[in-house]
């Protein structure tokens, strides 16, 4: 088992690619990085930009076709994920990664109560009997907040408010107190108040049990009180990685710092109008010379055009894919 200060999770040169009418689309392309026990990780960057695809590809579940993890490594204590036979990886998803998706209304049973949709999981993978699965399901109710829990096990998804599905989902994926949880934008939709009890919860979790989280969000505010760093993801690739204080505080990225201007500032001048990145993400199925970023990018050169960057180390922990990251860096402050 890993202990703590001890990388659980290493991910290595990813590549997942789709077939299309279009071609291949490089959805995850060479993504590396790696998270150690305890800690959150937090993912950012816009849609398309392959967070989503990242962790389906490190729960192998990625559908083939029209999918394929065509490289890479996704270490999980010690094993290579990747190498596994799915016999292997289906005893892994559920019981030691868990995973919390996007959209619990699509990712539960209609047809199905909760009860039954969460009995199952310790039924599979911790052998409980029928009586010991509904005990645990309903003390994992409790424990992210639903009140009456005896009462709600038999009711069916629908029957709840989008808050609750979500904490259902989050129940599910805890239920076997699993070492890494990854949440895939796990407040989208929801109210502040609830996302507010949301993330707290998840904090809480990790503080009790020392589960190691991968939190996926596009709001940066969460990100900033959630993890410990962050990578940003562009066009399928780590755009920047670094500790969350310092990214926040000294972005090396143009990306970044676009992201981070982004954000609505209560300080902002009445009818100030919001900043915005120009243009749209590229097609990644058809992308450009040079950088990927490069035409939407106030300080793109001619080489930024011509040549893909070097992932430049700004220091130990903070790497920035960019021709002028340590420039970037430098004006950050």
């Amino acid at each position: 088992m890993t202990k703590d200060g001890e990388n659980i999770l290493t991910v290595d040169g990813l590549k997942t690619y789709f077939s299309t009418e279009d071609g291949v689309v490089k959805a995850v392309d060479g993504i590396s990085f790696e998270l150690k026990k305890g800690e959150t990780l937090g993912i950012v960057g816009e849609s398309g930009s392959g967070k989503s695809v990242t962790n389906l590809s490190i729960m192998r579940l990625i559908q083939e076709p029209p999918g394929k993890i065509a490289g890479g490594r996704v270490i999980f204590d010690g094993v290579d994920v990747l190498q596994l036979p799915m016999d292997a990886v289906r005893k892994l998803r559920g019981k030691r990664i868990a995973m919390i998706f996007q959209d619990p209304m699509t990712s539960l049973n209609p047809f199905m109560k909760i009860s039954r949709q969460l009995m199952e999981v310790t039924e599979l993978h911790l052998g409980h009997t029928k009586q010991q699965a509904r005990e645990h399901a309903i003390k994992m109710l409790k424990m992210v907040g639903i009140s009456d829990a005896e009462s709600r096990m038999d009711s069916y998804p629908h029957e709840f408010s989008g808050g609750m599905r979500q904490r259902v989902m989050i129940a599910m994926g805890l239920s076997c107190d699993p070492e890494l949880l990854i949440a895939d934008e796990p407040t989208t939709a929801l109210d502040v108040t609830i996302q507010a009890q949301i993330l707290e919860l998840i904090k809480d979790l990790r503080t009790r049990m020392g589960t190691s989280v991968i939190l996926i969000t596009h709001d940066l505010g969460v990100v900033a009180g959630m993890t410990d760093k962050i990578i940003v993801m562009y066009a399928g690739k780590v755009f920047e990685q670094a500790p969350t204080l310092e990214l926040f505080d000294r972005p090396a990225n143009p990306y970044t710092k676009g992201l981070l201007r982004s954000v609505p500032d209560p300080l902002h001048e009445h009818g100030e109008p919001l900043y915005q990145i120009p243009g749209l993400p590229p097609d990644v199925a058809n992308l450009p010379p040079g950088c990927p970023f490069a035409e939407r990018c106030d300080r793109a050169q001619d080489i930024c055009r011509s040549e893909f960057p070097p992932f430049v180390e700004i220091n130990v922990n903070h790497r920035s894919l960019c021709h002028f990251a340590k420039e970037v860096f430098e004006e950050s402050l």
